[in-house]
């Protein structure tokens, strides 16, 4: 096995976020028990943090309809980090009463972005997560609370998004009670320059209480982007298996970072994941199987593992 630049760390975290934001993005409504065969299957792979799903309402997103059900058997796998999205207070109430362990509330620092998303401004999310923060704590209740600003690097709808702005907003959710910020490409925008200093900022802001990368591979720089953020101090990524995924309100958002492409990068670069690629691309197969007829992306599944993969350093300089 290689080892990392000493610039780099040397362990990443991926979270398959395909169960929340892949299955929201796309036509298929996938049954409950395929759901608990992928968070078993990719438990079984090595994966510890899993986003099941979004307690939204149904009506709006019936895809996700069984966020509750997916959390409580997540809960039953050991050492399990299970996450779900909440837009509001509501959504918070629902997953304390799941005993998830993390909820994710997203923040567009686009204007016109949150209004379409959300119909609330960014400062109105900051508020909400300043309630949320009380109901957590009011509650007794020990899960986690992640700020994640989206559209950080510019947004289909408005465009330039300052970073000014996106750093400013960060702070606001850190401020208001949130335990962890995230940054977001919700649109892939960015590119590896841009993701270097924003993210530098970012750290020297948050600390390690900055938890997390999303990148969009929309027009194919998302493992370009992991690398700069790997740069910059990260080294936890949302990934989707397959690349599934995107934002129903950024028109030409389709396709978050492929898990196994990313497993593949890092581990590939000595960067301990703790993932069994060949048991993440039997899932990838599997998914293939139930998503038939939609989009899927990815080029790992495709050419398989090189040889050389896996071998000691001095085997590969020989």
């Amino acid at each position: 096995m290689t080892h990392p630049p000493a610039r780099l760390p040397r362990s990443a975290v991926i979270r398959e976020v395909g169960l929340r934001d892949g299955l929201q993005s796309i036509a298929t409504i996938l049954p409950t028990a395929q759901k608990i065969e992928w968070i078993r299957a990719a438990y079984q792979a090595g994966q510890r943090e899993i986003e099941v799903g979004s307690f939204v309402p149904a009506r709006l997103l019936p895809q996700l309809a069984d966020t509750a059900e997916l959390v409580a058997f997540a809960k039953t796998l050991p050492n399990l980090f299970t996450s779900v999205l909440v837009p509001n207070l509501r959504g918070a109430e629902n997953a304390i009463a799941a005993k998830a362990d993390l909820m994710i509330v997203p923040l567009s620092a686009s204007h016109a972005h949150s209004l379409a998303n959300l119909r609330k401004t960014p400062d109105d999310v900051v508020a909400e997560v300043a309630k949320i923060r009380a109901a957590r704590d009011a509650s007794g209740a020990r899960i986690l609370i992640e700020g994640g600003v989206g559209t950080a690097f510019g947004c289909t709808l408005q465009g330039h998004v300052d970073k000014s702005e996106v750093l400013r907003l960060m702070q606001a959710l850190l401020d208001a009670g949130a335990d962890r910020v995230s940054i977001a490409d919700t649109v892939g925008y960015a590119d590896p320059g841009m993701v270097r200093d924003l993210f530098e900022d970012a750290v020297k802001i948050a600390g390690d209480r900055f938890w997390c990368g999303h990148f969009h591979d929309t027009r194919g720089l998302g493992l370009a982007n992991v690398y700069a953020a790997l740069e910059a101090g990260v080294n936890r990524f949302d990934a989707c298996l397959a690349g599934i995924g995107g934002c129903p309100h950024a028109p030409g958002a389709s396709g978050n970072v492929s898990t196994e492409d990313l497993a593949y990068m890092l581990g590939s670069m000595g960067i301990e994941t703790g993932i069994d690629i060949d048991r993440l691309l039997a899932l990838r197969t599997r998914v293939a199987e139930w998503l038939a007829g939609e989009t899927l992306h990815g080029s790992l599944w495709q050419a398989g593992l090189p040889k050389t993969f896996g071998l000691p350093a001095q085997a590969l300089s020989a």
